[in-house]
């Protein structure tokens, strides 16, 4: 989609050359399984996709051929045509396909045409053949197949995918491709999509020795190992700095909690089914928590607030556990466990406004901190139904729209797209490879207030009902941290590595100056060690670029004579000879001043 809208991307011609390829790959697919049943298969950013269930599993040759086939199709300059017909006709054309007959009657039920659209009259729907292929389906296509470019067109994967993403349904088996204006297009996508691989942060945090999962301990959650754990802790201790220096305080709350608070909260009424079974104690249920904030409002109501002491900024690095489908999990980027950066502000309607602006300053600050400079910004109203005064949605919004503006940030407006408990804002980071990654979200309550009835004494002695403002900056220090091992590949800049330099002695009587350069560095405040294995020169190089340590310092003969080191940078420059003192001082400049590169 590059830097379309989804509005944009849906108007344009390559929605409908992926839209049409679609139907193609369908074609194709129904000519080798003339049994198969064909489910759904839309467009998607960067391609398409189309679900079957099939008579056996797809194999890499299956792909191969149904894509050989597809090609073949486009190259015979197919019509697709649109036509409106009756639902009889179109129980009649779909008589032997019953997902499409589903979707017939959940179109029919709803009372609205396949766009979604009120329907007073007698319904319709719409269809598209292309050949001898039909399928439901509203559109919009290419008018001809000669608008695809046969060597434009690309089958990746087959996936499993569960009919309607319900997993008591059908597992279907999910062709994912793509589709270009030019086969110069595609040859480009396909290098980004080998960069996506080699930069999969599931390949390397094992090839770093960062982390790991373990299914016989339950899924979903992560185990941190001594360089992971090195690397998480220089996150969390910035995160920290910067917090305390931003005008925070700092909570720390349970893990567990009875299930009063989160009838109390409505989490138990909306949210049962992403959280942990309960767990009795003493005859009372406590659940896991899914989130942080009822405990932060126990805290503001241990004692009567006035006016006075707000703002209130209380932080927290709270973990929280929410029951994740195991179809759905993926490394750390969905996870079952997970430490929220959270914070919540309570103010009052007169601090709001400046607050907003200044979390969100806060924010977009500590993500260029990390090397994120590209950041969208994305505004969501109140929805039709909505808790809380009208009045309050106003200014809450107006807030959030003047902050964006503020600071000068590029935005889209959701409307009606906020939670019906009040406005947020998103912000979106784009990766080095272009992607874009929801992190922050400064997200306005008006309900729990309400329901935890909080209170603040107002200059006029009477009791206010506080704002109150939830804010994860970061989102999750383990989505996080994913997101930092694709964004780099692995090859992190000097002051979050855990290990900055390595020092590799040539040989066994090196070992002993190579000690006394690591006990310098160390005090020096950078993280080194020493390779002393019985390894050549090369192979310990070898293996420190492949742990992406930014320093090799290595020592020979005339190293040891010169009191110096030999300087060699993972990128493969190398520098060469120079005192410990000069490197001492190039490294911690490269930590003080954060250097990105």
């Amino acid at each position: 989609m590059d830097n379309m809208s989804k509005e944009e991307y849906h108007a344009s011609n390559l929605y409908r050359i992926r839209h049409s390829a679609a139907h193609m790959m369908a074609a194709a697919v129904l000519e080798k399984f003339p049994e198969a049943k064909i489910a759904i298969g839309p467009p998607i950013e960067n391609g398409f996709y189309y679900d079957f269930d099939l008579p056996r599993t797809l194999t890499q040759e299956d792909l191969e051929e149904i894509e050989a086939r597809m090609r073949e199709l486009i190259a015979e300059r197919v019509d697709f045509e649109y036509e409106e017909v009756s639902p009889d006709k179109a129980r009649e054309l779909f008589s032997d396909q019953p997902y499409k007959l589903e979707l017939i009657d959940d179109i029919l039920e709803q009372g609205t045409d396949e766009y979604g659209e009120k329907k007073d009259e007698e319904p319709t729907l719409s269809i598209y053949r292309s050949g001898g292929f039909i399928d439901l389906c509203r559109g919009p296509h290419v008018e001809n197949s000669n608008r695809i470019r046969p060597k434009a067109v690309k089958l990746l994967s087959v996936a499993g995918a569960y009919w309607r993403g319900d997993a008591d349904r059908p597992m279907l088996q999910r062709i994912y491709g793509t589709a270009w204006a030019s086969p110069k297009e595609l040859r480009e996508h396909l290098k980004w999509l080998e960069e996506v691989k080699k930069r999969d942060h599931r390949k390397l945090v094992k090839q770093l020795d960062l982390l790991s999962f373990h299914e016989e301990a339950g899924p979903g959650l992560a185990y941190w190992h001594p360089r992971g754990a090195m690397m998480r802790m220089i996150i969390e201790d910035f995160w920290r700095d910067r917090h305390m220096a931003g005008g925070y305080d700092f909570v720390v709350t349970p893990h567990i909690g009875k299930s009063w608070l989160w009838e109390t909260s409505g989490h138990l009424d909306f949210y049962k089914e992403s959280m942990y079974s309960p767990m009795d104690v003493d005859g009372q249920d406590y659940y896991l928590k899914p989130m942080n904030c009822p405990f932060h409002i126990l805290i503001y109501k241990t004692s009567l607030r006035s006016y006075r002491e707000l703002p209130l900024r209380w932080a927290e690095l709270g973990t929280v556990y929410r029951y994740e489908k195991s179809g759905v999990l993926h490394g750390l980027m969905r996870v079952r466990g997970f430490t929220q950066d959270d914070a919540h502000i309570i103010c009052t309607p007169d601090q709001i406004e400046s607050e907003i602006l200044r979390v969100l300053r806060f924010s977009l600050a500590l993500l260029r901190a990390f090397g994120f400079e590209e950041i969208q910004a994305y505004l969501a109203t109140r929805p039709e139904k909505a808790v809380g005064d009208p009045a309050r949605w106003e200014q809450a919004q107006e807030s959030l729209k003047r902050a964006i503006n503020a600071e000068g940030l590029a935005y889209e407006v959701d409307e009606g797209g906020g939670a019906f408990y009040g406005p947020k804002i998103d912000l979106h980071i784009k990766d080095a490879l272009g992607r874009l990654w929801q992190l922050t979200t400064i997200q306005f309550d008006f309900n729990l207030p309400e329901r935890f009835d909080m209170t603040y004494v107002g200059e006029d002695g009477l009791e206010h009902r506080p704002y109150m403002v939830h804010r994860a900056l970061l989102g999750s220090i383990e989505r996080f941290f994913g997101i930092l091992v694709e964004h780099y590949g692995g090859a992190f800049p000097v002051w979050l590595c855990p290990e900055q330099a390595r020092i590799i002695p040539i040989a066994d009587r090196h070992i002993e100056y190579a000690r006394q350069v690591e006990d310098q560095l160390r005090e020096a405040g950078l993280r080194v060690s020493t390779d002393s294995s019985s390894s050549r020169m090369n192979a310990k190089i070898r293996d420190a670029q492949l742990m992406k340590i930014p320093y090799m310092l290595i020592i020979g003969d005339r190293e040891v004579e010169a009191g110096q080191i030999a300087l060699r940078m993972r990128s493969g420059a190398r520098p060469g000879a120079m005192s410990v003192e000069d490197f001492v001082a190039l490294a911690q400049a490269a930590v003080k001043d954060r250097a990105l590169e």
